[in-house]
Order: structure tokens, then C-alpha cells, then sequence
């Protein structure tokens, strides 16, 4: 099927097709094989400008987009807080009007989502959630890049998260079943994902025929897993619940213990950065983890993110079986 996202925002993973997904994916792989497997260089972002809004420190998010943008060819400005200061110094509609006169997207890493909707509103070039309250739709395409890397395929895996039921699930939730992949959580009581996005998760789960659960036993939810994730449980702006936290999460901690009940293929992955509570070295350092190979692919995948929205380039390499 020919697929065209030029134009398009990129907010949630909730608003692409399976077969827009799995595009993304295969421009990832394409411009991965032909850039680091072959060498070649393709300016395909020559002449263009990306403008990164920062409200929240990061290394992958960061590195990935200035790096993978700079690759193809392009300018990439980073804007701290200490730059532009959303809707502070400047309303956010003046923000994204003169952004839009000046770079051809706008990649945003911020505190609420609502600021990305205003953005997106207002702006007259793309967007795109660098990460934000309710989703982390960069990091679940790299996630989906490394097991299709993996695995050969994603249709029939079972992914079992545990831990906060945060913007990363909520990515996971809102895309794993159009790609056929089943889907275990387990969250401690009063840290359950979002209720609007569970329900959307459960039309997809009958929608696609995926199975779907939600529990609070890590060790039910590991039953049978391909994939483990996890990830903080203290995310940025919860640094004052860290106390509660650390208690309520007692017991999710993922070690070899808990991947007794998972599949003999189990691989394990964490966004990073990782603490020690949330996962024991024995899983982190196994051969079993993928994490720095998932990583590596938060550029190939941002890369193919903002080929697609900005160009009408076409993957070369086979398309993948999914």
C-alpha cells in the first residue's frame, strides 16, 4: 500500500494507521541499512531547519534528532528553556507562528500535551512530540525497530510492561495491537495508565484481536512475555513523590525471578536512563536486554520521522515482514 505522511504532525502513535506504522518503520530500516550498513550519504534534509523546543533535559531524545537531522543535511536549532520559554516571554501561538517562517519542523519535548495540541494548531510546519505528559511516541518506534530487528517480525509477540503507567506505556497501548502484538500490564494500585487511553486500548484490543491485561502482579503479567519493559518509575516533575513511589513499587522490580514464567525468547527493554530499583544488572547486562541496540535506534527512527513528514522520498530496501 503507498503510503504518503508528508505534512503530517506526529503527537501520538494513536492517530497513524498499522500501515502508516509500520511505513515509519521500514523508512528506519531503509535509511539505517543505507547509511550505516553501505555508507552512503543522502542529504535529504539539505536546506531544511528543525527547530527542537527543550523543557526537559534529555540525551537520546537530543542526540538522536540533532545528530540524525544534521546527517541528512539539515540545520537542527536547540532551544532551551533559558531560549524560548512557552508561553511565558511569548504566547505559544506567536511561537509556533514565527518557528513556521523560520524551520520547516518543530520537534517539542515538554511538560504538558496540551502544549504540543496548541502547537500543532497554530503552527503551519510539522510537529512533533519529542516526548510529553501522556505520550512518547519516538521512543515506541525505536522500541518496534529493535524487535522487528530482533524477532524478524512483531505480529504474535506479547509485550508485558511493568512498572508506572506512564507516557511510554501509553505509546505501547496505543499502538502494539494495529500491529497485531498482544499486550500485558501490571502497575501498582493508584499508578494504572490513563482510563480515556485504556479504553482506547481495549477497542484496539478487539478491534485488531489482540489479547490484552491488565493486572497488579508482575509475575502474571510476565507469564508468557516475549518482551519485558520497563521503565522509571520517578519521571521528570515527580521528584517530590519519590518517597511514595519507591514503596508503592516494591516488588516490580524485574530480575531473573520474574522472567521464569516468560517465553524461552524473552529479550528485555528500558528506555533509559535506568536505576537499579526498576531492574537488576542480571537482566540489564543479559544478552537477553536490547537496550543499547534500542538506544542506537532512537536515530534511525526519528530519522525516518522526519524523511516521511518532510519529503516524498520512498524506502529502497525491502519492505520487512511485520
Amino acid at each position: 500500500m503507498n503510503v504518503s505522511l508528508k505534512g503530517r504532525d506526529l503527537l501520538t502513535l494513536q492517530n497513524y494507521t498499522a500501515d502508516e506504522l509500520k511505513h515509519l518503520l521500514w523508512m528506519a530500516s531503509d535509511l539505517k541499512h543505507r547509511i550505516k550498513h553501505k555508507g552512503e550519504y543522502l542529504p535529504l534534509m539539505q536546506g531544511k531547519a528543525l527547530a527542537m523546543i527543550f523543557e526537559k533535559r534529555s540525551t537520546r531524545t537530543r542526540l538522536s534528532a540533532e545528530t540524525g537531522f544534521a546527517l541528512l543535511g539539515g540545520h537542527p536549532s536547540f532551544l532551551t528553556t533559558q531560549d524560548i520559554h512557552l508561553g511565558t516571554n511569548e504566547s505559544l501561538t506567536d511561537t509556533a507562528r514565527v518557528l513556521s517562517s523560520m524551520t520547516n519542523a518543530i520537534l517539542a519535548r515538554v511538560y504538558k500535551h496540551n502544549d504540543l495540541d496548541l502547537l500543532t494548531k497554530e503552527a503551519t510546519i510539522p510537529v512533533i512530540n519529542g516526548l510529553s505528559d501522556l505520550y512518547h511516541p519516538l521512543q515506541i518506534l525505536a522500541d518496534y525497530l529493535t524487535l522487528q530487528e530482533h524477532y524478524g517480525g512483531l505480529k504474535g509477540l506479547t509485550i508485558t510492561w511493568i512498572g508506572d503507567g506512564n507516557n511510554v506505556l501509553h505509546s505501547i497501548m496505543t499502538s502494539a495491537a494495529k500491529l497485531g502484538m498482544h499486550l500485558h500490564i501490571a502497575t501498582p494500585k493508584g499508578f494504572e495508565p490513563d482510563l480515556r487511553i485504556m479504553k482506547i486500548t481495549e477497542q484496539y484490543s478487539k478491534e485488531y484481536g489482540t489479547k490484552l491485561l491488565l493486572t497488579t502482579d508482575p509475575l502474571e503479567a510476565a507469564n508468557g512475555a516475549n518482551v519485558l519493559v520497563t521503565d522509571t518509575w520517578i519521571s521528570m516533575g515527580q521528584e517530590e513523590e519519590k518517597e511514595r513511589r519507591l514503596k508503592a513499587f516494591q516488588g516490580y522490580q524485574i530480575t531473573m525471578q520474574t522472567v521464569k514464567s516468560a517465553a524461552p525468547n524473552w529479550t528485555f527493554l528500558h528506555c533509559l536512563p535506568r536505576k537499579p530499583e526498576e531492574v537488576d544488572d542480571e537482566v540489564f547486562y543479559s544478552p537477553r536486554s536490547l537496550v543499547f541496540q534500542e538506544a542506537e535506534n532512537r536515530k534511525w527512527t526519528i530519522m525516518a520521522v522526519m524523511v516521511s513528514l518532510l519529503t516524498d522520498y520512498s524506502p529502497q530496501l525491502q519492505k520487512p515482514t511485520f
